[in-house]
């Protein structure tokens, strides 16, 4: 089984408040009050033997549920030691994406072996495997509310919807391009697509059509997230821009882009990641990204359109963030193969 270390600040991070003295070029810092119940305010967490390509909290916060490469899902526990307690093997290919049920007893999973794949937690087994892709599958959505459902996107230009009771998907949505994110409104009757094209779809589900369109990124769209509250959607693009979209059902912003975050988070063009979702904190002020190019995490004040925090420590891009559910604490995985938990004075 893998282990977690534990990995002292070293460089400024979130538990740290940092000043520039301009004059002698010297970084000061003053340790900042403790803000979670981490072990430590910066966790290394190592075992994955390739490149970590999502890592996702459990709704619980007790567990982190990590996707790699290597094609296994590790399981982890958020406090004390971080020991590494589940391992899920199965999928033949790289482990794109991983989401957990509502009840944290199940994790779903995205393969480029063209499959899903719904695992129980407690005895970290594979309990179905979806099949119905012909192409690498991308990423995945839950539903928050109603009957509980997932929805995955592949490069086949389908985006899936399953019940985890079963193996084959209840639905189809079918688009004319690969499918690079995904994420579902807050009643789950509205899907949300990213692609090539640049552009945002939101399907409505039951009719399988286009609703409306969300445009403005330059780039690929590889990352969406919906907000807490379910009002507002976070868009990231190889056009190293974050944007933020009002969703509610009628909007009085012709565009429905409420905010450009730009130029803080550029991914790696000469081989980054093929998804960076954002991650709210739980308050909805705070967005956190993977920045592949200069191997950072960014954190971003929404309101004040600022960037709060550049996160340093991995070694290689960073190609995925989560936000915990109800402390201030950034998981990231990176090309590194290690997974760091940071704790932020926010």
């Amino acid at each position: 089984m893998s282990s977690a270390l534990i990995r002292q600040p070293d460089a400024v991070h979130a538990g740290a408040l940092a000043r520039q003295d301009a004059a002698a070029g010297a970084l000061i810092k003053a340790q900042a009050p403790r803000t979670s119940k981490l072990q430590a305010p910066i966790m290394l967490l190592t075992g994955h033997e390739s490149d970590v390509h999502t890592v996702k909290f459990a709704h619980s916060g007790e567990f982190l549920a990590s996707g790699s490469f290597d094609r296994n899902i590790y399981l982890w526990n958020i406090y004390g030691d971080c020991k590494n307690w589940g391992v899920m093997s199965g999928h033949t290919n790289a482990v794109l994406d991983v989401q957990w049920s509502r009840d944290n007893s199940q994790i779903f999973s995205a393969s480029a072996d063209h499959t899903v794949g719904v695992w129980d937690v407690e005895s970290a087994t594979r309990v179905k495997k979806g099949k119905g892709h012909s192409g690498i599958v991308t990423c995945l959505a839950t539903t928050r509310r109603g009957q509980e459902f997932y929805a995955s996107g592949s490069d086949d230009t389908k985006c899936h919807i399953w019940d985890p009771r079963v193996k084959r998907p209840v639905d189809t949505i079918e688009t004319s391009l690969p499918v690079t994110s995904l994420a579902f409104a807050e009643a789950g009757d509205v899907l949300f697509t990213g692609s090539v094209d640049n552009v945002i779809k939101a399907w409505d589900t039951r009719a399988r059509a286009v609703a409306y369109t969300l445009t403005g990124h330059a780039d690929t769209v590889t990352g969406l997230s919906l907000s807490p509250d379910g009002t507002s959607l976070a868009s990231y693009a190889w056009d190293d821009t974050l944007r933020v979209w009002d969703v509610k059902p009628f909007s009085a912003i012709a565009s429905r882009c409420t905010a450009v975050l730009a130029g803080a988070t550029p991914h790696d063009a000469a081989g980054g990641p093929r998804a960076a979702v954002p991650a709210w904190d739980p308050s909805g002020q705070y967005l956190a990204c993977a920045s592949a190019g200069d191997r950072t995490v960014v954190v971003w004040d929404v309101p004040a359109r600022s960037v709060k925090y550049k996160l340093p420590g991995h070694k290689g891009a960073v190609t995925s963030v989560d936000w915990h559910p109800t402390e201030p604490v950034v998981a990231s995985g990176g090309v590194d193969r290690a997974i760091y938990l940071g704790e932020l004075a926010v």
